[in-house]
């Protein structure tokens, strides 16, 4: 299958005439919308009285525990890591069909899901000691990282659903910086791998039979404006350069992901947008990328922009429904192409910015927030018209005439010497989201800001690919950039804003 795929045609006006929703008041009525195409939104199917109603696998994240990886195996490390991802993704498979009899059974879980599972992420976890021993790094006790369990669906269990958690997620510098919401475990997120299963066959319901459900969306208008910006001080580099990369519409789509798992294909098990460079894969090498075409305006960047695509659950079937990262991993709809990208770099309240080393590696957000919780998690969901309400773990049902919004901030410090990190988190954090200042050993660098738009019909009929145990979740939005500047555009880039102007 090649790495480019042919984009489906847009939206037809019918759908948004067939979408059956009612907004008023702040109240949401929502019918089967997608019933006649064979996606439902319907209610749940409540499990048999004395079972568990349980939603997904959760395995504890092996990469958070990892301390320094040297370069010689880094690479190895990162394949190992995408192996036990894809462990937990033919396990997640295998729950998911035959979900109702591990409900009814919890002894046939252990046996037939849970205990292979952990054999298999043992063996790989003891290999990557055995690396990282090799070379003097090796941490204590990863092995106890090895089980997994089932998830229970925290709305059977009363939980409850955090009512579109939007406190503190359009932080200004931070949009929703890990910390400034509830857990995001206490979505609601008995999920539609629930509904209609009869035994081993599964009813499809939302994406693929195991999400989203009607408890992830949220009229955005019930929201209350959340957004906080820290106070610009003097010293403070006030410009703005932007770049303009297009939207995608030529349609370059992979399920790889070069950052987190170089030289493994499918290793996001979900498919990517991608605009700027074109070499973009999961083999491309940083004399790749520098060699690659762009599709941004100033042929100086060279950068790479990707995200997860978002899908309209309108019962068409894009080209990918029978592959990797598509229909094989549980994401299937029509991929929408965005009306508008737009990719700024700002600047920090508090001081002037440094250039970034070319290659540098930003990762914003979390792909498994919904299981691993929201101390990563970075998405921020809003509507047109709206964009001073920010919502994490829900995505928002706009106003008739208004877009999806979907808005990334990413990393502002670096710790001036990586490009990268074991984690791909640890050389890059975030500013403080009061003071707007670096931690200390970390100097400001200009902040990409990236807002995704899309015109697509009101109501919870669509959904950002995913990991197939997370459900589809609206937490787990995330973005990743490759830093391609040449070295003059990246100086310009850094005089205009640290001088206070607007250029591209």
């Amino acid at each position: 299958m090649g790495r480019t795929r042919k984009r489906s045609t847009r939206v037809k006006r019918a759908v948004a005439a067939s979408v059956a929703l009612l907004l008023g008041g702040g109240g949401i009525v929502a019918a089967n919308v997608y019933a006649s195409a064979g996606e439902g939104w319907g209610g749940k199917q409540q499990p048999a009285r004395g079972t568990t109603a349980l939603s997904t696998i959760a395995c504890p994240e092996v990469a958070n525990s990892l301390p320094e990886v040297p370069d010689s195996v880094r690479g190895v490390m990162d394949q190992q890591l995408a192996i036990l991802d894809s462990q937990i993704t033919i396990a997640y498979q295998r729950f998911a069909d035959s979900k109702q009899r591990m409900e009814s059974d919890p002894a046939l879980a252990e046996q037939q899901i849970l205990t292979p599972l952990k054999n298999e992420r043992l063996n790989i976890i003891q290999r990557m000691v055995q690396l990282l021993d090799q070379e003097g790094e090796a941490p204590k006790n990863l092995e106890a990282l090895a089980p997994c369990k089932l998830r229970e669906d925290d709305e059977q269990k009363g939980d409850g659903q955090n009512g579109g958690s939007a406190g503190g997620a359009g932080d200004g510098a931070n949009a929703g910086n890990a910390g400034n919401e509830g857990d995001a475990g206490n979505e609601g997120d008995g999920d539609d791998d629930d509904e209609g299963d009869g035994g081993d066959e599964k009813e499809e319901q939302g994406q693929a039979g195991n999400g989203p459900e009607a408890s992830d969306f949220v009229d955005i208008r019930s929201v209350q404006p959340n957004v906080k910006t820290p106070r610009q001080r003097s010293g403070a580099s006030r410009g703005t350069f932007s770049t303009n990369c297009g939207t995608n519409a030529n349609g370059k789509f992979n399920p790889d992901n070069v950052i987190v798992a170089p030289g493994v294909s499918n290793g996001a098990h979900h498919m990517h947008d991608y605009v700027g460079n074109q070499a973009n894969d999961a083999f491309a090498s940083d004399d790749d990328l520098a060699a690659g075409r762009t599709t941004c305006r100033n042929q100086g960047d060279r950068s790479t922009y990707y995200w997860p695509v978002l899908r309209l659950q309108n019962g068409q079937a894009e080209n990918d429904a029978q592959a990797d990262g598509g229909g094989k991993d549980k994401n299937v709809g029509e991929i929408q192409t965005p009306s508008q990208v737009t990719l700024n770099f700002v600047g920090n309240p508090v001081s002037k910015v440094t250039a970034m080393p070319r290659f540098l590696r930003i990762i914003t957000g979390d792909a498994k927030a919904f299981v691993n919780g929201n101390a990563n998690a970075n998405a921020s969901w809003s509507c047109t018209g709206f964009e001073n309400r920010q919502l994490k773990d829900k995505y928002p049902i706009c106003p008739q005439g208004s877009k999806v919004v979907r808005t990334f901030r990413f990393q502002s410090c670096w710790d001036g010497k990586n490009t990268d990190s074991a984690n791909h988190r640890t050389h890059v954090a975030f500013a403080d989201p009061n003071s707007g200042r670096c931690k200390n050993g970390f100097r400001a660098i200009p902040q990409l800001v990236q807002r995704i738009v899309y015109n697509v019909p009101p109501g919870p009929g669509f959904a950002v690919d995913s990991f197939p145990e997370q459900l589809h979740k609206p937490v787990t939005d995330h973005g990743d950039f490759i830093n391609v500047f040449d070295q003059r555009l990246m100086k310009r880039l850094v005089g205009c804003i640290n001088e206070g102007r607007r250029c591209t």
